[in-house]
């Protein structure tokens, strides 16, 4: 079942949001608001997040802020990796969610919080049992990220380079599985209550797995993506509907992002689309097809599934 849907991820991290183009986030804004706009209109109670924000900056939802974006979503979202990346120690994860639920006045969900295994396994162990006890008493949702290490032929989605050394690398250690499956000693800590963030690439053979390992793990939230990118491949329809439908025991926070190539101000997955209604018209049909109200909803509300999206459909 999904229970939210989250506009965009990192928007202001550099690998998911090219601020050279929209140094001010007001194409972002656009985009977001015409999205959250007309997910209201097809579920009025769906929870809308918006795209979590690593690093946790108050100033960036003041921008948002700003430009209006908070008089249109529920949740506001942050990630977190201090034992990795951040500049800040893990015992600070209370200051920081307090920091942006003030300057927000939403609710704050942790959706993507981590610790790698690149040092020592000890140390992720560690990591997960503190974030559970820091986070769970004062969030909703806490989402760790991930469930799999990320494979060693893959590339990962970051703004680190390879040449950076351990700040690129620790992306591959992230997973509570090993990439050959065996368990790491964090999944046999792992605390009740606490989410999973698992992205499933284009066709991820890994999806039956990830099935039983959450099963496993007694897993009930988890958050995963739809590529709007990935919609224009041979197939995407079919593969999105295996992914929904495998996962659909989970409650799931159903993340809208990547900009196709064709339709960005640049050809990048960063890049902000040309015309915001594009995304607001993915956004539409996914929610349609994987997080629509019943029937007698949507009458009761004055639509018949349609209108929208019929208007103005989204075309591959």
């Amino acid at each position: 079942m999904v229970e939210a849907v989250m506009l965009w991820n990192e928007p202001n991290n550099l690998s998911h949001w090219d601020f050279h183009i929209d140094p001010e986030w007001r194409l972002f804004a656009e985009m977001t608001i015409a999205a959250a706009r007309v997910i209201r209109e097809i579920n009025p109670d769906l929870t809308i997040a918006l795209g979590g924000m690593s690093p946790v900056d108050a100033n960036f939802v003041r921008l948002l802020a700003g430009h209006g974006v908070l008089d249109h979503i529920d949740v506001v979202a942050i990630h977190g990796f201090p034992l990795d990346w951040n500049h800040w120690s893990i015992h600070e994860w209370p200051g920081k969610v307090e920091e942006i639920r003030r300057v927000s006045n939403r609710p704050v969900w942790v959706s993507e919080a981590g610790a790698s295994s690149f040092g020592a396994e000890e140390v992720q162990a560690f990591g997960v049992k503190r974030t559970a006890e820091l986070l769970l008493p004062i969030v909703d949702r806490v989402h760790w990220y991930s469930l799999f290490d990320l494979p060693s032929n893959w590339t990962a989605t970051t703004r680190h380079k390879e040449a950076e050394g351990s700040a690129y690398y620790r992306h591959y250690y992230m997973g509570l599985v090993r990439e050959d499956g065996s368990p790491k000693a964090a999944s046999s800590c792992f605390p009740q209550g606490l989410g999973i963030c698992q992205w499933f690439h284009f066709e991820d053979p890994r999806l039956s797995s990830a099935v039983e390992w959450l099963r496993k793990l007694k897993v009930r939230y988890l958050r995963t993506g739809l590529s709007w990118a990935d919609s224009y491949r041979p197939g995407a329809e079919a593969w999105f509907d295996q992914q929904m439908q495998a996962l659909e025991e989970f409650d799931i926070t159903m993340t809208l992002c990547f900009t196709p190539e064709h339709l960005g101000q640049a050809p990048h997955y960063t890049s902000p689309p040309k015309n915001p209604e594009d995304f607001a018209n993915f956004a539409a049909w996914a929610v349609q097809k994987y997080a629509l109200v019943s029937r007698k909803s949507l009458s009761l509300s004055g639509l018949d599934g349609r209108n929208r999206f019929q208007r103005q459909p989204w075309k591959r």
